[in-house]
């Protein structure tokens, strides 16, 4: 079996090629998704809406050409024969697509930086959901990172007198999101799973695609070559980093994906901040300096728990 990142270096220093492919593949990943706010103005005159029916769309024209390839079609409509599964995955389908249109709604108006607090908290969240969902037991360091993360929203929503909805509804779906994919995981793989999703949506996006067609106002239509290209191009921006997740997700330790997560609001924030030039008044930056600090707590307490761990399964092969 594979050893995790934690061990000591192999003789010479060098990590495994596969370990190394990895991290590169991790990077890769939420450094795709950390630059997505630069991504989606080039679609406008779409609106969120429209951006999202083509995401969706050109996503399943994508996963229906990977499946041929890879050989997955079967698992693909098992998952449509299977009941539970297909009825676990349409609710997956409907998060996933509520976040991806408050996301692009979020990028679309000048808010990435309130997208970014969403990604912050969204570890908070998972955190919280899985006390409130799973029944599982907070260790005291949980629940300080939860409660400090707590009065970070409310420090943002006092102060900009606003309760920060998009960072809210981002962390919450994705969050409700990540917990249904961890129920499903060992049933459905990464591939097939998006291809149901999307199937589930599909008829909803192409009927709006349709109406927006005929009422005139479709922009796919009226934008020209080059931004009929950047549309159809949402369904491999959706689908690659999803398939680099994946591969990464195979060869690292969950607690080394889990330290790669900031990487993606990290480059938001920055974006946001640094590019778009948003506004950051000193309550904005106490606010998010609170939930970096629950991030600090929740981390540490993450590396303490798995060396914990490591080292009572290594008392216990030592026993006679």
């Amino acid at each position: 079996m594979r050893e995790p990142l934690g061990r000591p270096l192999p003789q010479g220093g060098v990590r495994p090629p596969a370990e190394r492919w990895g991290l590169l593949l991790g990077v890769t990943t939420y450094a795709m998704w950390g630059v997505l706010p630069l991504y989606f103005p080039l679609l406008q005159p779409a609106s969120a809406l429209e951006i999202i029916a083509h995401r969706v769309v050109w996503s399943l024209v994508l996963c229906a050409l990977l499946l041929a390839v890879v050989r997955q079609f079967g698992a693909y409509t098992a998952v449509l024969r299977d009941r539970r599964l297909l009825l676990t995955l349409a609710l997956a389908a409907v998060l996933v697509a509520t976040n991806w249109i408050v996301y692009v709604y979020g990028i679309t108006t000048d808010q990435v930086v309130d997208a970014a607090l969403g990604y912050f908290i969204n570890p908070l969240v998972t955190v919280l959901l899985a006390v409130l969902v799973l029944k599982e037991r907070l260790r005291p360091a949980q629940w300080v990172a939860v409660a400090v993360g707590t009065v970070a929203v409310v420090v943002i929503t006092a102060g900009l007198g606003r309760v920060p909805w998009i960072s809210l509804a981002l962390a919450g779906s994705f969050g409700v999101y990540g917990l249904i994919k961890n129920r499903v995981g060992p049933s459905v793989a990464a591939l097939p799973g998006l291809a149901v999703e999307t199937t589930v949506l599909f008829p909803v996006a192409l009927g709006y695609l349709v109406w927006l067609t005929a009422q005139g106002s479709s922009s796919l239509t009226g934008g020209g070559v080059p931004h009929a290209l950047l549309l159809a191009s949402t369904g491999v921006v959706t689908a690659l980093p999803l398939l680099t997740f994946g591969a990464a997700a195979r060869v690292l330790p969950l607690r080394v994906m889990g330290m790669l997560q900031y990487v993606a609001p990290l480059l938001q924030f920055l974006i946001g901040v640094l590019v778009f030039r948003e506004e950051m008044p000193a309550v904005r930056w106490v606010g998010f300096g609170l939930v970096w600090l629950a991030l600090v707590v929740l981390s540490t307490d993450a590396l303490h728990a798995v060396r914990a761990s490591r080292l009572a399964a290594r008392d216990l092969a030592r026993e006679p």
